[in-house]
């Protein structure tokens, strides 16, 4: 099984890019745009200057609970700059979602609670929630992640978006948000 059709099992059709997408993000993005794999794992990423994003991270069944997703987020971290990504939130009927939400904690990860992300899928028309979490070497600011996700959404996520599905996604604007308020309520804690 090649590595897209490892990703295209695993993850929801609504959080799937089309292969031909990514293929061109690694042709035609290859300073930024990154894959990593084995036989037992997926990892495609994106490093800019300040800050990298996972775009998905697949560790096959056999190869689960025995420390490749921690040698992963390690080699990133290693980076010394803050770590993001898009994670389902916790649905308590499909235990993927809370042992993923789990490990990510385990490994020092954030969720940035003043974030919301609601995009809708070009793949199913429906709108799609997900979480950032994050993870930082330093204090970064929710704001700060918030900034980094919406130059992720506008490089890579809609890179050629209309070209390659024959319509665009909605504008950063209308699918990130953030919330002000929850910041302040974070600080007065």
């Amino acid at each position: 099984m090649n590595w897209y059709e490892k990703l295209n099992q695993y993850f929801p059709i609504e959080e799937m890019k089309s292969k031909e997408h990514m293929e061109l993000l690694l042709a035609e993005k290859s300073e930024i745009y990154f894959k990593d794999e084995s036989e037992d794992h997926v990892l495609m990423y994106v490093e800019m200057d300040d800050f990298v994003f996972i775009d998905y991270l697949f560790v096959s069944k056999n190869a689960r609970g025995k420390g490749t997703g921690k040698k992963l987020i390690d080699k990133l971290k290693k980076k010394g700059k803050p770590i993001i990504l898009e994670v389902e939130p916790i649905d308590y009927e499909d235990t993927d979602t809370q042992k993923r939400q789990r490990f990510y904690a385990r490994e020092g990860f954030k969720h940035a609670e003043s974030i919301g992300y609601r995009r809708r899928s070009l793949a199913t028309n429906e709108i799609n929630e997900l979480e950032i979490l994050y993870w930082s070497p330093t204090d970064e600011s929710e704001e700060s992640i918030y900034e980094k996700m919406k130059k992720t959404y506008e490089t890579i996520h809609t890179y050629k978006d209309k070209q390659l599905y024959g319509q665009s996604y909605s504008p950063v604007d209308d699918v990130l948000t953030f919330d002000e308020e929850v910041v302040e309520q974070q600080e007065q804690i």
